[in-house]
């Protein structure tokens, strides 16, 4: 304790016990994220020039999305389709490499 009554925290944060709450906000957040994924998907206009029809050409096909006048949606989806796998390379990065510190 020091000597404001307050606890010292070790100097390695996000490293403590997970508890609860932490499995409960990440599962919510994921859950989120892929439900603002499908909303965007589900209201954007594809441009005629490529209807993707799977997910590869989903992404073959995303880069064309601010054409033909595309909105925010469009501009959305764009973002949400190429920072998920950023995300998900990056989650599984500090899994794999715990040790590696």
């Amino acid at each position: 304790m020091t000597s404001g009554g307050r606890k010292r925290y070790q100097d390695h944060h996000g490293y403590g016990e997970i508890k609860f709450s932490r499995y409960f906000v990440l599962y919510v957040s994921q859950i989120a994220w892929i439900g603002l994924g499908i909303y965007l998907y589900a209201g954007a206009y594809w441009p005629s020039t490529c209807t993707p029809d799977n997910l590869l050409e989903v992404y073959g096909c995303s880069m064309r999305l601010p054409e033909d006048g595309g909105g925010w949606r469009e501009a959305a989806l764009l973002t949400w389709l190429w920072a998920t796998p950023i995300l998900i390379g990056l989650e599984l990065s500090r899994r794999f490499n715990k040790d590696g510190n």
